[in-house]
């Protein structure tokens, strides 16, 4: 049994020892710091309050050094010293609080120490000891600057470590004829009252900055939200109206060469033609579908789409598919000619998909705007660059009403500026119409050449 004991009056020991370890380990994080935190301007007042504490530390060090000279009977060495310890202290605090709270304490112990002396070895001398009124008013601005910038652990930490010092030269050193007039009372309360202020303007402080940020995240929230509603009616409305008439056309291309009696195989070419632009309609609707319904659609998606079994967001159309659009371009009765110069340089994703739309979108325009005018199609590869130019004739036919809204040229020349290039588009002077358009795969000012066509060289 006395083992027992021993051992575990040994482990309590040990446990003590431990956390007194810990404590001065995070006193010393806390206390011991040059970290600048400076004071920042008052919402309202702006620099008033750090005018009033020059003018506090101008007073304090002023004050200071006349009543230590004069009621202290110090000399002017020690009484400027102290004085100025303390004035300096109330400023340097609007930028480094704890140096300046280690300052302060440091002025109040170097002046006690120098007035124990005198008091001590002069007859006649009393004097208020081991607060002077100076450095009491000092070290009260200085905790008040000090806990509305540090977190309130540390305040209540400053305050101990004041106490302690503050007991330690009266309580337990004590002196010789001095007006003591409760100073540790005095001193201890007026603190203790600075830091409970300090700290409730600084947790008030901290309140409205965070109801701030709430603020403006809940209205970032709510943007977003509506952004995702309108979104998701829009895609609603994609698939209601466009996706069923999709679907319709391309099932009634798929059932019409039944209803006719020996069709011929240029009706079924074209049929079968429209029914597989209906499919590709659908398939490119389905994955605008998942990008407006998607939470992130700048995030790119990995699982794939069960309705179409590849992933929402791709594959994208490049250039590589545009022999398939000018197919079905010329199944739709419109004589196109393509001519690619210079080698095929791998591109951008960016570049290659901006190009093939815009080669898409041209020529849709031709189909909608032109009717019965021939188009010609003209890719020319650069070292930095590619140019493309789609250009058509005359129509010989009357231009029919269109219901488009006039947004293809404009998503043409946004797509060309998002990536850095250039479009033009207008009529010729032979009455038909020109797109041009040079999408960069380098810096801006690189010198461009055409690469050669056999060998890739410039």
């Amino acid at each position: 049994m006395p083992r027992v004991v021993g051992v575990t009056e040994t482990g309590s020991r040990q446990l003590v020892v431990g956390r007194i370890r810990r404590w001065l380990h995070v006193l010393r994080e806390d206390l011991c710091t040059l970290r600048v935190d400076p004071l920042p301007p008052s919402v309202w007042l702006r620099w008033l309050p750090h005018g009033v504490v020059w003018l506090a530390a101008l007073g304090i060090a002023l004050g200071g050094m006349a009543h230590l000279e004069e009621g202290g009977h110090l000399g002017l060495g020690w009484a400027f010293s102290v004085a100025v310890l303390q004035g300096g202290a109330t400023a340097l605090a609007l930028w480094r609080p704890i140096p300046a709270w280690w300052l302060s304490t440091l002025a109040t112990v170097v002046g006690a120490v120098v007035l124990h002396l005198r008091l001590s070895t002069t007859d006649g001398i009393t004097f208020t000891w081991p607060w002077t009124p100076a450095g009491l008013i000092a070290h009260l601005f200085v905790l008040l600057l000090l806990a509305l910038r540090v977190p309130a652990r540390v305040s209540v930490e400053a305050l101990l470590i004041t106490v302690l010092v503050t007991y330690c030269l009266q309580g337990l050193w004590g002196g010789a004829r001095y007006q003591s007039g409760g100073m540790v009372v005095v001193a201890v309360s007026l603190s203790t009252v600075v830091v409970i202020l300090g700290t409730a303007l600084r947790g008030r402080r901290e309140a409205r900055a965070e109801l701030g940020r709430q603020t403006t995240l809940t209205a970032e929230e709510r943007a977003r939200r509506t952004l995702l509603e309108e979104r998701s009616r829009i895609a609603r409305e994609l698939h209601d109206v466009v996706a069923h008439h999709m679907s319709v056309i391309s099932i009634q291309a798929q059932v019409a060469p039944h209803l006719v009696e020996n069709p011929s195989e240029e009706l079924r070419e074209n049929l079968d033609g429209i029914r597989q632009n209906a499919l590709e309609a659908l398939t490119e609707l389905r994955r605008v579908l998942g990008v407006l319904r998607a939470e992130h659609p700048e995030t790119p998606e990995q699982s794939a789409d069960p309705a179409t079994g590849t992933a929402p967001h791709a594959p994208q159309p490049t250039l590589d598919r545009l022999d398939a659009l000018v197919e079905n371009t010329r199944a739709a009765g419109m004589t196109v000619e393509v001519d690619v110069r210079g080698v095929r340089r791998p591109l951008p994703p960016g570049v290659d998909l901006s190009a093939y739309r815009i080669v898409q979108e041209a020529l849709s325009n031709v189909l909608r705007h032109a009717p019965g005018a021939t188009a010609s199609v003209a890719l020319v590869h650069y070292v930095h660059g590619v140019d493309v130019r789609v250009v058509n004739s005359r129509p010989t036919r009357s231009v029919p009403s269109s219901p488009g809204a006039g947004h293809g040229l404009l998503g043409m020349r946004e797509r060309a500026a998002m990536l850095g290039g250039t479009l033009r588009a207008g009529p010729r002077p032979d009455g038909g119409y020109e797109v041009a358009a040079y999408l960069p795969t380098a810096p801006p000012g690189a010198p461009d050449q055409v690469t050669d066509s056999k060998d890739g060289t410039a």
